[in-house]
């Protein structure tokens, strides 16, 4: 009967976790977007300037900034080339985050920005939505969960179990 419990337990559990991940992908694609925005926007007085003199090319830019004697303008190279860095890995993170949700999901797993996902837990409130995909979210958590906790139990019984038998039996034949 606990055994059963605890089932239940397990598997309303593995639904509460499910139910958080489509809010929180929704939460980081936000993020990344909002930071994308304020990087663009950071870059702009920038892209006028190689727009005026270099052809729109901000690398042409940077290269100029780092071939001048003044050692400000040297300076203000790699810190332009940091901005044009960052906002290119927050297009190509952007570009993923609207990809279907398994692709957002995979990648926030593997390959998810360390800061942005820290960021974006530290920010994140629990919610519960209700929408078609928020429900499979929870239902296959809490199957997966249900299904690996029930699988290494079964096999710490049967390994428990076994051995106890093996001397079970060994006693009585003798």
């Amino acid at each position: 009967m606990f055994i059963s419990y605890l089932r239940m337990a397990l598997f309303a559990l593995g639904l509460l976790v499910g139910i958080q991940v489509p809010g929180f992908i929704e939460d980081y694609t936000t993020r990344v977007e909002a930071q994308l925005q304020e990087s663009e926007k950071g870059l702009e007085g920038f892209q006028k300037t190689a727009k005026r003199f270099f052809k729109g090319d901000l690398m042409a830019l940077v290269t100029h900034y780092q071939e001048s004697k003044d050692p400000v303008m040297r300076s203000d190279a790699s810190s332009l080339r940091g901005l044009i860095d960052r906002s290119a890995f927050l297009k190509r993170e952007a570009l993923v985050m609207q990809g279907p949700w398994y692709k957002q999901a995979w990648h926030l797993l593997v390959r998810g920005d360390q800061e942005l996902l820290r960021e974006t837990f530290q920010a994140y409130r629990y919610q519960v939505l209700f929408a078609p995909e928020v429900i499979a979210w929870g239902l296959g958590v809490a199957l997966i969960l249900s299904l690996f906790a029930e699988t290494v139990l079964n096999l710490l019984v049967s390994l428990i179990g076994q051995g106890s038998t093996r001397r079970t039996q060994q006693k009585h034949w003798r």
